[in-house]
């Protein structure tokens, strides 16, 4: 069996987003790279950076309602620092990295509605307790907006019938 060799195309050819086909896994992420996504995710989780370690204490205290933020979440081929997948919410902590691929992964997370929340590690660890307000605030402000359109959606329905 021979290996294939991966390589990377220039970053001017790749400034689109990958397209979604379907829900859920419907990324354009072969099974082998979503394992080895996972897999840096589970060792991520294992060995938290000092930012991500606080802020994950502090949203452990924090009231969230009903909801609750998971820790190196993997949605399409982007690992997030916290995500909370009903409403949609994700929290990156900018620990360093290639602007322009943070900005490609922003972009296709907020193409399937995504609102990523993003924070500088020197913030996190320098007021813990204003970023988790911050979190909060915006969770609170998500759930209105989503049952704000579900309203809005029951209404038309009725309007029609």
């Amino acid at each position: 069996m021979t290996k294939k060799t991966l390589t990377v195309r220039p970053l001017d050819e790749r400034d689109q987003a990958p397209e979604l086909q379907k829900r859920g896994r419907g990324w354009a992420i072969s099974e082998s790279r979503l394992d080895a996504i996972h897999e840096q995710a589970r060792q991520n989780r294992r060995e938290p950076s000092p930012a991500q370690k606080l802020l994950g204490e502090k949203l452990a205290e924090a009231n969230l309602g009903k909801y609750k933020l998971t820790r190196q979440q993997v949605i399409g081929s982007a690992i997030l620092d916290f995500a909370c997948n009903p409403l949609k919410v994700a929290v990156s902590i900018d620990e360093g990295g290639d602007p322009a691929l943070i900005a490609r992964r922003d972009k296709s997370l907020e193409a399937v509605g995504v609102k990523l929340l993003r924070f500088p590690a020197e913030r996190v660890l320098e007021e813990p307790d204003a970023v988790t307000a911050e979190i909060v605030a915006a969770m609170k402000a998500r759930y209105e907006e989503r049952g704000a359109a579900r309203r809005q959606n029951y209404q038309s329905r009725g309007e029609r019938r």
